[in-house]
């Protein structure tokens, strides 16, 4: 027999290693990854919940009709006058979602206005505001709408039409520099206001004076400026700035969305029926 030489003898071994090779295959891929590696491969937890149920739904928010090319006339008016308005007069089962102020400046409440895409209206106060007009560009950003609630939030009624219109007209030239447009709703501190306040508010391109139907107290529970006691289609909500509330402004909304819920009704942008 000749001897092997040294090539044929490496042949050889390469040969026997071949079922060792193949073996080392068969090893769970996630033990040659490592662990470090393996934690990026491994399969993820529970899907996340919908976002409804992330906002404490029990189900998710009927979509709002598709808005009418002519918003129907609402509120009292007079010749020349913008109307004031608590409730619009429409058969469509939706309701409102307005806010008062700007006091409370919650990043979540953003996210919860994306998620859920909620159509709300914010009417804001430019001393209550102070520096946070940042936040109310993001919520802006998510669909939110901006309105005049007057620069100092001084009780209207009775003031001289000087001293109504420059609150009037100085909160809207706040608001354009700050967000790019003149707001076309005016809701008056206190829901105080007298015809001079129209005037005014006319004066500065206001087309509607935004008063509510109902209300939220600290405790998130809604009371009604008049019968019926329960929320109906076309009501305005205001839920005012309640900074010593126990609950967060998002718990006072989720209590009302789910007050809306149970009348079988949804939520609407305001400025699509006004």
């Amino acid at each position: 027999m000749r001897p092997r030489g040294p090539g044929l003898l490496l042949a050889a071994l390469l040969a026997a290693a071949l079922p060792l090779a193949g073996c080392a295959q068969s090893v769970d891929p996630l033990e040659r990854l490592g662990k470090k590696a393996a934690e990026g491969v491994r399969p993820h937890g529970p899907t996340a919940q919908p976002p409804y149920r992330r906002w404490g739904l029990a189900a998710p928010l009927a979509p709002a009709p598709r808005p009418s090319a002519h918003p129907p006339t609402t509120g009292t008016a007079g010749p020349g006058l913008p109307p004031v308005v608590s409730r619009v007069r429409t058969r469509d089962r939706v309701v409102f979602l307005t806010y008062d102020d700007g006091a409370e400046k919650d990043p979540r409440f953003v996210d919860m206005v994306r998620e859920l895409r909620l159509p709300v209206s914010m009417f804001l106060t430019d001393s209550v505001v102070g520096p946070g007009y940042g936040h109310f560009v993001r919520l802006q950003s998510v669909g939110a709408t901006i309105q005049n609630h007057t620069l100092d939030h001084p009780a209207m009624r009775g003031l001289p039409y000087a001293g109504q219109r420059a609150e009037i007209c100085g909160q809207q030239d706040k608001l354009r520099t700050r967000f790019g447009h003149r707001p076309h709703l005016f809701r008056p501190p206190y829901g105080t206001y007298d015809t001079t306040t129209r005037h005014a508010a006319a004066d500065c391109g206001i087309t509607a004076l935004i008063l509510w139907q109902a209300t939220t107290d600290p405790n998130g529970t809604l009371t009604y400026t008049q019968p019926p006691t329960h929320l109906s289609p076309g009501d305005i909500i205001s839920l005012p700035s309640a900074e010593t509330s126990p609950m967060t402004l998002r718990e006072r909304t989720t209590k009302t969305l789910r007050a809306a819920q149970a009348q079988g009704l949804t939520v609407a942008s305001l400025e699509n029926y006004v």
